[in-house]
């Protein structure tokens, strides 16, 4: 498995492109902005993209979703379902949650095939209500739950503390060794993070 990252938007939002060479097709992980940056990325991996994954709702996971689905039309953009919002919803969530194109709703225990690479979803809330964290082969994108020495903030609309302590506690908890792929920052591995990352301590109890 290829895997390219690439920083975008205004707040440097770690954006993904993995790969099955194999079978010549790729997976988007989190393209929130710059589309024209994703769209050559993807040509320069020479493979075809078959999906779109989103870990979260917020604006800047999402940003270039729309125009991403008109360059590439056919392929489906999955998001949990709680975190799909409608004009009903107050201003402060609306303006976290983009109003996106149809998604397809996915969660715990979906499994979702990249060629011959088999993605499992794991539902980690807390940040939001409807974030994933993904698992394929080694790698472990986490979205905004899991960063390299931290976490993610929770005093955003539909965070909430015990959730994102319990999804880190899962994760602390898994027993092979993956290469955390976060939304913003650097890379790191679980191991690391379950020895020294002061929350998923806390969460571990230890």
């Amino acid at each position: 498995m290829k895997i390219v990252t690439m920083q975008v938007g205004a707040i440097m939002t770690n954006c993904y492109i993995f790969c099955d060479e194999e079978a010549g097709v790729c997976a988007i992980v989190d393209p929130g902005a710059d589309v024209d940056r994703v769209s050559h990325a993807i040509k320069e991996t020479g493979c075809t993209p078959v999906c779109i994954f989103l870990t979260h709702g917020h604006y800047d996971h999402t940003g270039a979703v729309a125009e991403l689905l008109e360059r590439y039309p056919g392929i489906p953009a999955y998001l949990n379902r709680r975190d799909v919002h409608g004009d009903d919803a107050d201003r402060r969530t609306r303006e976290l949650f983009l109003s996106l194109p149809p998604t397809v709703d996915y969660g715990e225990g979906d499994t979702v095939q990249v060629g011959g690479l088999t993605v499992s979803i794991l539902s980690t809330p807390g940040h939001s209500p409807g974030s994933v964290t993904l698992l394929c082969g080694g790698a472990m994108f986490a979205g905004d739950t899991l960063f390299a020495g931290s976490c993610g903030r929770t005093d955003l609309p539909g965070g909430n503390v015990g959730d994102m302590l319990a999804s880190l506690s899962r994760l602390g908890r898994l027993e092979e060794e993956y290469t955390v792929l976060p939304g913003h920052m650097g890379p790191s591995l679980l191991s690391r993070e379950r020895e020294f990352n002061p929350f998923m301590l806390q969460a571990l109890g230890r």
